[in-house]
């Protein structure tokens, strides 16, 4: 008898390289950035296709401020931009924009468009996108308890649903499969509560160039793993 495949149904990805990828074209790293959103496009509408049923991606961190300022400022027009113009594909494929993250950091236009379009969308039901913007692990841990001690928590008889419940990711399942493209193996302060029995898959393939293809080469090597999840399975 053939074994059942259980399918990853939240997926998270780190989408790194983008600008290399430029620079190996001679270009500008913000040239990177713009083919990086372009590919954004053509993932959500395969993730949506293939029947994931949540997309984390991890777009601007609370590291990324550090960089130069003409990119932050190119970073954050292409990203007001981005969530705007994708309004139409985000309905087309009954897609849910949720964004995590501290979003009052960013812009007065990037936020307004964050707003709308999660407003416009949150009745579509057939993908959640979370988009990570000004988005840090350990950052998220420390509002959490700092929201918690506000609410009068007893901290005495925490347990780990209290913790999760006041995570910007509230009320959603943890990451089946994390993806980095680029080639570094770590993690980069994403998500490290929620992925303590995540899968992970790193790829050297920059984010520009990842396709539909390497999406299911991804997914496929999830199949393969055993998820134990600290006890045994029937043949251990």
């Amino acid at each position: 008898m053939s074994e059942k495949k259980i399918f990853p149904h939240h997926v998270a990805i780190i989408l790194d390289g983008n600008g290399r990828w430029a620079q190996k074209r001679g270009r500008e790293r913000t040239f990177g950035h713009k083919a990086g959103a372009a590919n954004v496009k053509v993932i959500v509408r395969a993730a949506a296709h293939m029947g994931i049923k949540r997309l984390t991606l991890y777009a601007f961190s609370t590291e990324n401020w550090k960089r130069p300022q003409v990119e932050v400022n190119y970073l954050m027009k292409l990203l007001a931009k981005f969530i705007k113009d994708k309004t139409k594909l985000l309905m087309e494929n009954e897609v849910k924009l949720n964004i995590i993250g501290d979003i009052s950091k960013l812009p007065e236009k990037t936020i307004k468009a964050c707003l709308d379009v999660c407003e416009l969308t949150k009745n579509n039901d057939k993908l959640v996108l979370n988009m990570a913007i000004n988005y840090g692990g350990r950052m998220e841990i420390v509002k959490a308890f700092k929201d918690m001690a506000k609410d009068g928590i007893d901290f005495e008889n925490i347990n780990e649903d209290d913790i999760s419940n006041y995570l910007y990711t509230a009320n959603m399942p943890d990451p089946d499969l994390l993806i980095r493209t680029g080639g570094d193996l770590r993690i980069s302060n994403f998500l490290i509560y929620q992925m303590a029995y995540t899968e992970y898959y790193f790829t050297d393939i920059l984010w520009p160039d990842f396709s539909k293809n390497d999406l299911d080469v991804a997914v496929d090597s999830y199949f393969g793993r055993d998820r134990r999840y600290g006890g045994l399975n029937e043949l251990s």
